[in-house]
This record gives C-alpha cells, sequence and structure tokens, in this order.
C-alpha cells in the first residue's frame, strides 16, 4: 500500500526541474472585484473574521487532481496523520500590514525551494490546529506566541504530498529578528497585504502534465513567484476578504 501512495504522490507532483516561472500565463484577475483597503486593516480584518460572511472556498487543479486520486482516503486508511497547519502571519508595519512568508529550503522532501507560510504536521501533543501553527511558527522562524493575535481559519487546502492543511490567520507584531530553522527556511520575508489582496496580481498559468494540463495561481512580487498552494490559499483569504 505504502509503494501505491508514493506511485500516486508522483503522479501528482510536478516533475524533477520544473520551473513555475516559465509556465505561460493563460490569464490574470484583473476583471475581479478588489478588496476595500478597510479591510486590509487590523480593524477591518477583526471585523471581517468576527462577522463570518458567507463565501464560498476556491477548489484549485491541485484540490481537484488530490481529490480524484483518493490520496487522502487512502492515507487515512493506512492510519497515516495528513492533517497540517500553517499560520498566515499578517505583519502590524508602520507602513500597513505584511504577509510574512518563507522559502524552504532546496534539500526538503516536499515543496522544496517554494514559497510557503510557516507550518508543519499536527503533533499528539498539539491541542489544536491553531496550536500546530504556533508551536510550528516558533520552531521555523522564532516566532513568539505572544506576538500572535489568531483571528480565525480559512477552510482546508489540499495539496498534492498529501496533506489536509488548514490556513490559520493572525495578527502579528513585528519583532527585531526572526530565527529560521537553517534545515527548513533558507529565507524569511514580507509581501504587503493589499498587493496580495487585488486581483490584478493574480496570474492563472497552465501548463502540460503527466496527468493532463493543470491550472495554478501565480502571484509575482519584485524576485519572488508565489504560487502554487501558497497562492491558492491566498486567494481563499482574497474570496473571505472580498465576500
Amino acid at each position: 500500500m505504502s509503494n501505491t501512495l508514493d506511485s500516486l504522490k508522483k503522479s501528482l507532483a510536478v516533475p524533477p526541474g520544473f520551473n513555475p516561472c516559465l509556465v505561460p500565463i493563460d490569464r490574470r484577475c484583473i476583471d475581479q472585484k478588489p478588496v476595500p483597503e478597510i479591510l486590509c486593516c487590523e480593524s477591518g480584518l477583526r471585523a471581517q473574521f468576527k462577522a463570518a460572511p458567507t463565501w464560498s472556498p476556491e477548489i484549485t487543479d491541485e484540490n481537484r487532481h488530490v481529490l480524484a486520486s483518493n490520496i487522502i482516503t487512502r492515507k487515512q486508511e493506512q492510519g497515516i496523520t495528513t492533517k497540517a497547519a500553517v499560520l498566515m502571519p499578517l505583519v502590524m508595519q508602520a507602513s500597513g500590514l505584511h504577509v510574512l512568508l518563507t522559502q524552504r529550503t532546496e534539500h526538503l522532501h516536499d515543496h522544496a525551494g517554494q514559497i510557503s507560510f510557516p507550518g508543519g504536521r499536527m503533533d499528539e501533543g498539539d491541542e489544536s490546529l491553531v496550536a500546530t501553527a504556533i508551536r510550528e511558527s516558533e520552531e521555523e522562524i522564532g516566532l513568539p506566541s505572544q506576538s500572535i493575535e489568531v483571528l480565525g481559519s480559512l477552510p482546508e487546502y489540499l495539496t498534492v504530498s498529501g496533506y489536509q492543511v488548514t490556513p490559520v490567520v493572525a495578527l502579528v507584531k513585528p519583532i527585531p529578528q526572526y530565527r529560521p530553522d537553517p534545515f527548513e527556511v533558507a529565507d524569511v520575508f514580507e509581501v504587503p497585504l493589499r498587493f496580495l489582496m487585488d486581483p490584478a496580481n493574480h496570474e492563472i498559468r497552465v501548463w502540460q502534465g503527466p496527468e493532463g494540463s493543470r491550472r495554478f495561481y501565480a502571484m509575482p512580487y519584485a524576485d519572488r513567484f508565489i504560487w502554487g498552494a501558497t497562492a491558492g490559499m491566498l486567494r481563499n483569504l482574497y474570496h473571505l476578504l472580498k465576500a
């Protein structure tokens, strides 16, 4: 059964040497409604999460492929833990809110070199997925729990590596210096929330893989290429804030 799961993951994953930056842009989301500026600040975010508006999460091609493969179900049948959480840290800078992101190291088994949020697999000792996100953020980048104000969570995001990831959105007080774990994190950086919540900066790219064509979101910023699961989670934050 383990070999079957490994084969499924390989068939869904991007091939070695894949460069998402070279995948053609199908379209930009310039026709979609932008998030009001008032919802890109601390008070607006608190109010939106408290109000719990009706909205629908976006199902990406990555989610569809994972669901069609039954990889999550098969891992559950084996008793393999697939629950994970990431922290979506919104840093309260003087110039406005900034989304904190990490660049993963190149030697990691899953999503090597990609841009992601701090987070990881839920441990047995974690009381909740929120606790997982906070613990992992402290371990990965040295973000102290007392600097974190959790606003709420977004719907689960399914990844080709077989994880059910819960994004935990939080306001974060800036700290003097991050302490990235050199094994997992190559770099820590920030992107203005207003940039990421403007659909004019959201690209849809399409590549031809072994399972047929697959679309993914990308949000290039300066010399950073945000794409895949991270961009998909940011799209759900966008949908919540514009609801």
